[in-house]
């Protein structure tokens, strides 16, 4: 049974935070969550990314600031974890790793608010994405632990000024819930996370939240505004989106690779969604990707 883990992180030879430089490895981690803040820079590799409630494509670039005990990971898209090279810089450190009221400091008022957002989890975009993504591979090459640190500060202020960036949890389904309702929750997330392309139990939901499955489904719904079920359509349903646009397999193949049992169970959920057919939404955003080509050139 795969639940959301608890990771305890301990910076080497006295540093106040990790910086660590991963292999394609990093990427078959589950669902986890730990107390440390946690700054990804994506230098290589491609596939969905599970932030909170939230999923969404990453690619090559991707820059993602996490707070604490939020539950996150990376998943490479099938096929490629073998064929394609993957790697990525990671930061992370606890929130008073410079002194319980250092960032309490007025100079650092953008830094404090920007960890306050990070609950829900950042991505950041634009050039604030490609200046700093620049400054975390010089500070994965720097020897100096006091130029670290410099550049570690230096990066969190420009990403704390920017506005180039998108909350993704935004219902914040997990960042606002207690740590007694988060150790509840987070495994069944993590459940969520790794089953929904197949057969998805409530029967072992519950089981693994330790509740009956009425008591359950009421739990899930208070904590979620949504049902379980209707959870678990919505995270196929946005996996098929993005298989629609970014393949050209068939809408049928979609329908079965995304959890959906039952084609014509997929279009009609698709289009309650999308108010349009599967079909009709890669044709209007094929048309859309033609048209923008053709201003580009």
């Amino acid at each position: 049974m795969i639940k959301a883990s608890y990771e305890i992180l301990q910076p080497a030879n006295g540093q106040s935070f990790l910086l660590r430089r991963f292999d394609s490895f990093a990427f078959d981690a589950p669902y986890h969550f730990h107390a440390e803040y946690e700054l990804t820079y994506i230098l290589e590799g491609a596939g969905k990314r599970y932030v909170g409630s939230h999923m969404q494509n990453f690619t090559s670039g991707d820059l993602v600031l996490i707070g604490p005990n939020l539950p996150h990971c990376w998943k490479l898209d099938p096929g490629r974890e073998t064929q394609t090279p993957a790697s990525a810089i990671v930061i992370q450190f606890d929130g008073a790793f410079l002194g319980d009221d250092f960032f309490d400091k007025s100079e650092l008022q953008h830094i404090k608010r920007l960890f306050q957002k990070s609950g829900s989890g950042i991505s950041f975009n634009g050039d604030t994405q490609k200046i700093v993504n620049q400054s975390l591979l010089a500070l994965s090459e720097e020897e100096s632990s006091f130029r670290m640190l410099i550049g570690l500060l230096e990066a969190l202020q420009r990403l704390a000024q920017s506005t180039e960036y998108t909350l993704l949890d935004q219902n914040q389904v997990i960042a606002e819930r207690s740590l007694a309702e988060q150790e509840r929750i987070n495994p069944v997330f993590a459940y969520v996370v790794e089953n929904f392309r197949q057969q998805v139990s409530l029967e072992q939901a519950a089981g693994i939240a330790n509740m009956t499955t009425n008591a359950f489904c009421k739990y899930f719904k208070k904590i979620t505004r949504k049902t379980f079920m209707e959870t678990i359509i919505e995270y196929r349903l946005n996996y098929a989106i993005q298989q629609l646009v970014q393949t050209d397999k068939p809408i049928s193949v979609i329908a079965f690779e995304s959890g959906f049992g039952d084609v014509s169970h997929f279009y009609k959920m698709f289009k309650v969604k999308m108010n349009l057919s599967p079909l009709n939404y890669r044709k209007k955003f094929m048309r859309s990707f033609d048209e923008a080509d053709d201003l580009a050139t």
